[in-house]
């Protein structure tokens, strides 16, 4: 009995690591493979038709040697400070208008919500074509009001400010987060608050807010990781033009593995992404208690 009892358990077992070993095998060959080949290549020279040859840290004194470097590290940072924010302002304040009991509202929250599954290079051709100077429809738009529009993605000032307004067009992705959060909040809260005499603003300050900062805090990483890893757009729509004022920090790591065959060195650049996202990230983690609200843990002290 206890012999037949092992032999199944053994089976189910088999199964089991039979059943999984295609996320397994792919997880190594593609996952776990790449990473380590990368982590070994960062302190590499290699161009992909000459063997490797070891140069210990010569890649990454020659990255921040490199004023192409830091130059697209500055467009990301400031894609990020600026883009961030602002899709997270226009994610919340969709869901707070998207939050409303009114017939036919869950038509403009699939209305608001369908940009962010867009492919990305659809929505670049689309923009790009928007902010063209000579025929794009927002100088047009500008025109009947007596404004001339700027050259947008040909001017070094205007081109990286346009990106950042144009990220605001996938915002219905995180107004879709934003709206479950509204939705799990008790309206219990409300109703004592305005038993108190708490006007609209004391109720979302001292309400929503706090009740949404999980959430806000969700939100927060995934924008700060997604806006270091911005690439498709400038790919399609400037190429990082005029003059490396749209090079963002992925597209200067694609030209280097893919466009000059510096494999080793774009490894030595995706491995210091890699430690500025994990940075940023681990200083937000460390900053939330002091401003994220878990009413599961003051229930529990």
């Amino acid at each position: 009995m206890n012999k037949s009892k092992s032999t199944l358990l053994h089976r189910e077992a088999l199964d089991g690591w039979l059943y999984a070993s295609p996320w397994i095998i792919g997880f190594f060959l593609f996952t776990l493979g790449p990473i380590v080949a990368s982590f070994v290549l960062a302190f590499m020279k290699w161009d992909l038709v000459n063997p490797p040859r070891w140069i210990g840290l010569d890649n990454y004194l020659r990255m921040f040697n490199d004023s192409v470097f830091w130059s697209s590290l500055k467009v990301t940072a400031i894609y990020s400070c600026f883009g961030v924010p602002l899709n997270l302002f226009g994610s919340l304040i969709l869901a707070l208008l998207c939050n409303q009991k009114l017939r036919g509202i869950e038509i403009f929250r699939t209305i608001y919500y369908l940009p962010s599954v867009v492919s990305g290079v659809a929505i670049g051709l689309l923009w790009k074509w928007l902010f063209d100077p000579t025929f794009g429809l927002i100088n047009y738009l500008l025109s009947l009001v007596g404004i001339e529009g700027p050259m947008w993605l040909a001017s070094e000032t205007w081109a990286l400010p346009a990106l950042i307004v144009m990220g605001l067009w996938g915002v219905g992705g995180g107004m879709v987060i934003f709206l479950a959060g509204l939705q799990g909040i008790p309206l219990e809260l409300y109703e004592a608050a305005e038993l108190d005499g708490a006007n609209r603003w004391n109720k979302f300050w001292q309400i929503t807010i706090p009740m949404l900062s999980p959430v806000i805090f969700f939100n927060l990483i995934m924008g700060i990781i997604s806006s270091f890893q911005t690439f498709t757009y400038a790919y399609v729509m400037t190429g990082g033009g005029p003059n490396n004022a749209t090079l963002f920090y992925v597209l200067n790591l694609y030209y280097n593995a893919f466009l000059y065959l510096r494999m080793g060195y774009a490894s030595a650049l995706a491995w210091f992404l890699f430690l500025v996202i994990l940075a940023l990230t681990g200083l937000v983690f460390k900053s939330s208690p002091m401003w994220v609200y878990y009413e599961s843990e003051v229930k529990g002290r």
